[in-house]
């Protein structure tokens, strides 16, 4: 928790000198922790999980300002992360923190945080529920709900909420939504290896704004 709070006193130079922010955050990257091993027995050992959680709550705490509280995000462009399964939100934490996931506010975040402090952000995360947002063009949102039955499924599952692998889709905010299958479609996302390139390479836009409009209803 210490280097989460000593992050925080960091924001200033944020705003008046990225660079000494990313030195900052570079010397404060974790190292030497088996995350895989901490979260498993946090798993096995429902009090660890709890004393975790607790200490998640209050990364969180801060997390609410972009990401809101209990992970619903009351910014459409900032993703949920409410109900998002821990072990994925684990490996997005971990690419942050290498490089493989590149935003130059969550890199510092991520790296700032003690590897307790991580798994047990995720396990708060997790606990949550997410408040999906309500179709406004129901003929949209079943057109959506076509294309998903026919291809998002496969990866996302019946119900939107995938595994450990793959993201939790159901409930997201739809401009992010929106955003993320653009960029992949696209061939922009970051994420150039991400399974989610070829399966989306044939969206139209109408494709994509019906698909948004069915998944953020998804519960």
């Amino acid at each position: 928790m210490l280097r989460f709070l000593a992050f925080l006193a960091t924001v200033i130079a944020f705003i008046t000198c990225p660079a000494a922010l990313a030195q900052t955050a570079r010397a404060r990257a974790t190292a030497g922790t088996d995350l895989d091993a901490r979260f498993a027995q946090a798993q096995a050992d429902p009090e660890l999980a709890q004393q975790l959680l607790a200490t998640g709550r209050k990364v969180a705490a801060v997390c609410a300002n972009c990401h809101g509280v209990g992970g619903n995000s009351s910014k459409p462009s900032v993703p949920n992360l409410a109900g998002q399964n821990a072990a994925y939100l684990l490996e997005q934490v971990r690419q942050f923190a290498d490089g493989r996931r590149r935003d130059m506010w969550m890199e510092g975040m991520i790296r700032a945080l003690e590897a307790d402090e991580k798994i047990g952000m995720v396990l708060f995360y997790s606990a949550q529920t997410v408040a999906p947002q309500p179709a406004k063009d129901a003929a949209l949102a079943a057109q959506g709900k076509d294309y998903f039955s026919k291809i998002c499924f496969r990866c996302h599952g019946d119900n939107g909420r995938g595994n450990a692998q793959i993201a939790r889709i159901a409930g997201q905010q739809p401009d992010y939504l929106k955003k993320t299958l653009t960029l992949y479609r696209d061939g922009k996302s970051p994420r150039a290896d991400s399974l989610m390139v070829p399966n989306t390479r044939q969206m139209s836009d109408a494709d994509i704004a019906a698909v948004v409009a069915y998944v953020s209803g998804m519960r």
